[in-house]
């Protein structure tokens, strides 16, 4: 994939990323530092030869129902083309931000303190205006570099822009223009030692601008300049200060599914083959059985379906084929891998999913596998990711059922959203199914119900630091679950040939049952190697490994006995859960390494009792 950047210079960078970053790391209102120049990556409206259409009715239909576009449909981004006689493909970017910092200008700032070694360094604050040929021009017309300043403001609405830094220094005076400087009292970075300075004397402190309540950004005006110049809309928010490399600059907001077999399919096409004479003689459930008894041809078609089955889908289509209320997303996942048969999905190279159960002799009869249902090996899957929009500051993960949180205030795309950017990842894995009553019989421990209130508390702390978020505590099942998962990721990538920030997780804990889905994809080859399923096959040896893992840590007794509530640590969603035990790559985890608890899984050295494993 091409970006180019927005002609507002005189020099057009152009290089690659992956289509897969697009989506998940450099969509649309990210910042990305090209070689030369800071931009933000442009709108949907921007991308110039977009790829071809991705299909994924489940998805689709979803987004098509959460954003109120019936017509909406999923893309690749556009790739490179690198053929001169054909239509230019790519990325457009914008320059961002429009305040530089001179390399090779220094004053001399005030005179060293008493205690200090040196003088202060100084730099020149430009405007992008006051630069000649992208360079700073100094009294003796000699030409300096410069570097795109580091500090930003935006707003939890995503909206983003330079930062006032005439307002800023002269605490809301912009009537002097004079230079400005930036003055850095010592080589940490850290914002109690760099100062704001004018030339006329007046000087403020970065730090300032980092504490939120003295609102010494102002209000947010709404400035969205990823969509355009004027692309502005009404906000009321107050700006932040933002770091333009800083981790929480961009949340990319993606909604992942795991491509089903449809059961259907086959049905559907054998009605298609004689649907006109359905259409016109059948009206009840009689007139079907005697159409498929006196004419063979309609007999034929239909083999094999029932008139039940026949008749739902005879009278799907007079309806207009309306869809039913769809199913939430991890819901129908978990059916499926839950389901009886023994192989599930089409054992086709170009199907989209295979799998099959392992059969219980080779796990059944160890006592770490009595609450484990079932053990499918998914030797073939797909995933369709679609980008939705994105934060700034603070990251909306997926609720329980995977879906998106319909209240989250998210940044757009594009000015009119008619489509949106997504990928397909083709892997493999495995899943292990818990049974229910084993989970049920876990919950009714009073140790179990202490330790939930422990955890419920931390939630409370954290909702009352985040009180504009709508996210909900996920239950006990989950968060045991989640933990163990965790765990079987360290356990199982030290042999299975894929490093753990390849191999991803789907936790399953609702109506449809319980589980986990530990998978990895890749838009080649790299994802189906066959290292997970031959990990699953060996599910009682990884599942052993995994709680021998989670018994001690090496920050044990400190990560054992941290409170979810306490205020001095401030890691409200944790309960014995560290970067020694419980905590992978983000990319592993759903839920950004939230709700973790390993008391939940296996005994610890605080033997709570609330453990899910005990043997």
């Amino acid at each position: 994939m091409t970006y180019r950047k927005k002609k507002r210079t005189q020099k057009r960078p152009h290089g690659q990323i992956r289509q897969s970053q697009v989506v998940t790391t450099f969509g649309p209102g990210a910042l990305l530092d090209l070689p030369d120049y800071s931009v933000l990556v442009g709108g949907l409206e921007g991308w110039r030869g977009g790829g071809d259409e991705v299909l994924e009715p489940r998805l689709v239909e979803k987004l098509q129902q959460w954003l109120h576009k019936p017509d909406l449909k999923l893309r690749l981004p556009p790739p490179d083309e690198d053929d001169p006689t054909r239509p230019k493909t790519g990325i457009e970017v914008w320059r961002f931000p429009q305040w530089f910092i001179s390399q090779d200008v220094d004053q001399d700032g005030p005179p060293a303190t008493a205690g200090m070694k040196k003088s202060v360094r100084s730099r020149r604050l430009v405007h992008i205006k006051a630069l000649q040929k992208g360079k700073l021009e100094d009294d003796d017309r000699k030409k300096h570099r410069v570097v795109p300043v580091r500090f930003v403001r935006a707003c939890r609405r995503g909206h983003i822009d330079d930062i006032d830094w005439y307002a800023y220094v002269h605490r809301g005076d912009t009537a002097c223009r004079r230079k400005l400087w930036i003055d850095e009292h010592s080589t940490t970075g850290d914002l109690s030692d760099i100062v704001v300075r004018c030339a006329c004397g007046a000087e403020r402190p970065m730090n300032d601008a980092a504490t939120t309540d003295l609102h010494a950004l102002g209000k947010c005006d709404g400035a969205r300049p990823w969509l355009g110049p004027h692309a502005r809309e009404y906000c009321k928010e107050w700006n932040r200060l933002l770091v333009r490399t800083a981790s929480n600059a961009y949340f990319p907001q993606p909604l992942r599914v795991i491509a089903l077999p449809d059961r259907n399919e086959d049905l559907v096409k054998s009605v298609d083959q004689v649907w006109e004479r359905l259409l016109e003689f059948v009206e009840t459930m009689d007139d079907l059985e005697q159409d498929r008894r006196r004419k063979p041809p309609v007999a034929k078609a239909l083999e094999g379906f029932s008139n039940e089955e026949v008749m739902e889908e005879i009278q799907s289509r007079r309806s207009g084929g309306a869809p039913q209320t769809a199913k939430p997303v991890k819901e129908a996942e978990c059916e499926i891998l839950n389901t009886s048969e023994d192989e599930i999905g089409s054992d086709k190279p170009e199907g989209d999913f295979y799998a099959r159960a392992l059969p219980r002799s080779v796990w059944h009869g160890d006592p770490v596998m009595e609450p484990i249902e079932r053990v499918v090996l998914v030797h073939r899957l797909r995933e369709v990711i679609a980008l939705v929009g994105f934060t700034r500051f603070e990251s909306a993960a997926p609720d329980l059922q995977g879906e998106l949180e319909i209240g989250v205030s998210r940044a757009d795309l594009a000015l009119n959203t008619s489509w949106l950017p997504a990928v397909e990842n083709r892997g493999e894995g495995f899943y292990v199914g818990f049974k229910k009553e084993a989970i049920e019989t876990w919950l009714a421990k009073e140790a179990v119900q202490q330790r939930g209130r422990q955890l419920m508390e931390g939630f409370d702390r954290w909702k009352e630091a985040h009180p504009n978020s709508r996210r909900q505590f996920f239950g006990l099942p989950y968060v045991m679950l989640h933990s163990l998962s965790h765990l079987l990721i360290t356990a199982v990538a030290l042999e299975c040939g894929y490093p753990p920030s390849s191999i991803r997780e789907r936790v399953y804990a609702c109506d449809a049952g319980y589980g986990i889905l530990l998978y990895t994809g890749s838009s080649d080859a790299e994802g189906t190697l066959g290292g997970l399923v031959e990990a699953g096959r060996g599910i009682v040896r990884h599942l052993e490994s995994a709680l021998e893992l989670g018994r001690l840590c090496s920050n044990d007794p400190v990560c054992a006995q941290h409170e979810p509530a306490n205020t001095y640590e401030s890691r409200y969603l944790a309960g014995a859960a560290c970067h020694g035990c419980l905590l992978i790559a983000e990319t592993s985890c759903e839920q950004h390494n939230d709700f973790l608890d390993r008391a939940l899984v296996v005994p610890t050295i605080e033997n709570q009792g609330a453990e899910f494993f005990t043997v």
